[in-house]
């Protein structure tokens, strides 16, 4: 993390109570397809779990957390490791079940064909819309412990302002009552994308549900050969991924909404966020988060800050 800078003290997170019980699935849902980078069909079951223990994948009878706590570098996705199996592209499903509030679920995942000790959650349609729509569809309840008992729900409340931050781009969130976000992304050399700029109303899941889950990832053409030859996106097209041209534009409208881009970064930054998470918390900060050009690694970052 030399690459970073960052300001903390003890005294800027608070854990407190969010005035609601912790939650998890009614039942279990699930869904398959390609997976984007490694190109091959993933299989993702996502179960109930009792409160306090979190969400974490289950990858071959291996329990990997989904905590920052193991979450390494990797390039274009958040990958989660222990004990040397890994987990890829995680961040647009716990995206879903951060923002939708699915506090504990234990996410089985497999693939027919994935080499041992590595494994990647479907890219679907490059949203979090699909995961959102089956966990409206099978519900939420209230999450009990062994012995019956439900939990509350804690929450990081900033009590000072607190950033990350690396070149131009950071990550730096302020105290505030609710959840809010502001995102920018600027791509000068994009006309079709260029300076853009993303601000949520008080933030919640239904908000989530209708103005970012649908928002899909994108990249640009003049790359795709270079990420191809990099062992990237072997699973990428353009059903899974709006894709721009710097001279010609969007090459498969129409956006789903103007400033799609910026909202997927949101959707992102929720997913890595959400690795703050620990003993079914809430992981996204109840704070005014301000993030101008940031990745995964700055998430990251900002996530362990956090924890």
């Amino acid at each position: 993390m030399a690459a970073f800078s960052a300001v903390k003290s003890s005294r800027l997170i608070s854990w407190r109570s969010t005035g609601r019980l912790q939650q998890t699935l009614a039942g279990c849902v699930e869904l398959s397809g390609k997976t984007l980078h490694s190109g091959k069909i993933c299989e993702v079951k996502i179960w109930p779990e009792f409160a306090g223990c979190g969400r974490y994948f289950d990858f071959q009878s291996k329990l990997v957390p989904a905590s920052v706590d193991f979450a390494e570098e990797s390039p274009l996705c958040t990958t989660l490791c222990k004990d040397g199996f890994r987990v890829r592209t995680v961040e647009h499903l716990l995206s879903a079940l951060e923002a939708k509030g699915v506090d504990n679920c234990r996410i089985e995942i497999k693939s027919l064909d994935s080499e041992v000790g590595d494994v990647e959650v479907p890219i679907l349609d490059g949203s979090a819309g699909k995961w959102v729509e089956v966990i409206e569809q099978m519900g939420l309840k209230v999450a009990v412990d062994q012995s019956g008992n439900s939990c509350d729900k804690l929450a990081p409340y900033l009590n000072e302002p607190m950033h990350v931050w690396r070149n131009d781009s950071f990550v730096a969130a302020f105290p505030s009552p609710k959840v809010l976000i502001s995102y920018g992304i600027d791509f000068p050399q994009v006309p079709a994308i260029g300076c853009q700029w993303f601000s949520s109303a008080p933030f919640n899941g239904s908000f989530y549900a209708k103005q970012i889950a649908s928002a899909r990832t994108f990249c640009l053409y003049e790359e795709v050969e270079r990420m191809h030859d990099a062992g990237l996106i072997k699973g990428g097209s353009l059903e899974n991924a709006i894709v721009c041209s710097v001279s010609k534009g969007w090459l498969n409208p129409p956006l789903r909404f103007p400033d799609e881009p910026c909202r997927h970064k949101v959707l992102d930054l929720i997913g890595d966020l959400s690795l703050s998470a620990t003993s079914g918390s809430q992981g996204f900060p109840v704070a005014h988060i301000v993030a101008y050009k940031a990745g995964h690694a700055l998430n990251a970052a900002f996530a362990r800050l956090i924890k």
